[in-house]
């Protein structure tokens, strides 16, 4: 039996009828709402290739606020969308956003990995109900930092970054140790960079100059005895691309402290001092941070003792400022490190050891006898006596 509308049906109506008739999809999406994810069908995502044995960042490095910016690797990952994330990893182009599927251009320059995430969550909101979105960094960029003051290079560096994966939702990660540890840059790693802190340097009283995003500066002031002393890891502060490290000069120098800080991993290996006069080796000597005076000798073969003058030797400076420093110390090789008779020598300086009085007239005679010996030499050559 066939059931005839007693009445015309209305547009509304009509077009809900026709809708559920030829697009049943789409009738059912309008009475349900917006759907948790899209209805294309998801394609396979590619494995992500992670080194296992890569050290984690430090879990300091999220929690400070890193910023992302050009040339930072990252990993975008959506709950239970894996139609989405279509590649391993993206790169953050140069003008700092990142070209994502479906949404396009995202810009994440100068936002933290949270910051990063919730960006891209609300460009994805108008697509997915609720986007649970993961931001990792895989590949951090290059960082950027100046140094200066009494280091033995000052000026500005490039510092890479041996990492692996920090992530926005995983705060849980650990500095790395040993030699397989975390590699990001810090204070003590970027001074090595700079070939080591000189020896005037006041290891207590280091700033890190850093601008914010909001276009203020902070200043960290950073204590490396204290963590030479204590071992306090904090005080070896983690740097950010950007950062500008400033040493200066210690106005009084405490012996026993000198010699720790020169056995450090911050100070060189190496300084080199000018060793000349009545020495056995005259010339350069490459010795340790620190060394004195005494050793510097030793280092050059030690006093011609048949010529040598042995009370007393001479020092020579040059300062930071330009001027030169001359010292005579009175050399006694049984006494320690102490400033007035072997004091600390420091790069580049040089010592100066004099001929003693039997040396001098010894070569004052050869002078002047140096013309006949060679005329009687003449004669000799000729036969002629």
């Amino acid at each position: 039996m066939t059931r005839r509308f007693q009445q015309p049906l209305s547009g509304a109506t009509l077009a809900i009828f026709l809708s559920a008739t030829f697009f049943p999809s789409v009738a059912i999406a309008q009475n349900q709402g917006a759907v948790e994810t899209t209805p294309v069908p998801p394609a396979p995502a590619m494995p992500v290739m992670l080194n296992p044995s890569a050290p984690a960042l430090p879990q300091t490095l999220v929690e400070s606020g890193y910023t992302l910016g050009a040339g930072d690797v990252v990993r975008v990952d959506i709950f239970q969308t894996p139609e989405i994330t279509v590649e391993p990893r993206y790169t953050v182009l140069v003008d700092g956003s990142l070209n994502l599927p479906w949404v396009g251009t995202v810009s994440v320059q100068g936002l933290t990995l949270p910051q990063a995430a919730a960006a891209i969550s609300a460009r994805y909101r108008e697509f997915i109900r609720n986007p649970q979105v993961t931001v990792s960094l895989l590949g951090p960029r290059p960082l950027k930092v100046g140094i200066i003051g009494e280091v033995n290079r000052p000026g500005s560096y490039i510092i890479s970054v041996i990492s692996g994966e920090a992530s926005a939702a995983s705060l849980n990660q650990q500095r790395g140790t040993g030699e397989q540890g975390n590699q990001w840059p810090t204070v003590s790693r970027a001074l090595q960079t700079a070939g080591g802190i000189t020896q005037r340097a006041n290891v207590r009283r280091i700033e890190v100059r850093r601008d914010l995003p909001d276009g203020s500066e902070e200043t960290i002031n950073v204590d490396l005895w204290k963590f030479l002393q204590e071992g306090d890891l904090s005080q070896d502060v983690l740097l950010r691309d950007g950062d500008t490290i400033s040493i200066v000069a210690a106005t009084e120098i405490d012996p026993v402290e000198a010699t720790q800080v020169a056995v450090s991993n911050f100070s060189p290996e190496l300084i080199k001092v000018n060793v000349v006069g009545e020495v056995v080796s005259p010339g350069a000597v490459a010795i340790r941070p620190n060394s004195t005076l005494n050793q510097a000798i030793f280092a050059a073969g030690g006093l011609r003792n048949e010529r040598a003058r042995k009370r007393r030797v001479e020092l020579i400076r040059l300062n930071p400022n330009g001027t030169v420093t001359r010292r005579e110390i009175n050399l006694d090789f049984s006494k320690g490190l102490n400033d007035a008779e072997n004091p600390p020598v420091y790069n580049n300086d040089v010592i100066i050891v004099e001929r003693n009085t039997l040396a001098r007239v010894s070569d004052g005679l050869s002078a002047v006898l140096a013309p006949v010996t060679a005329f009687f030499g003449v004669f000799s050559i000729l036969g002629i006596r």
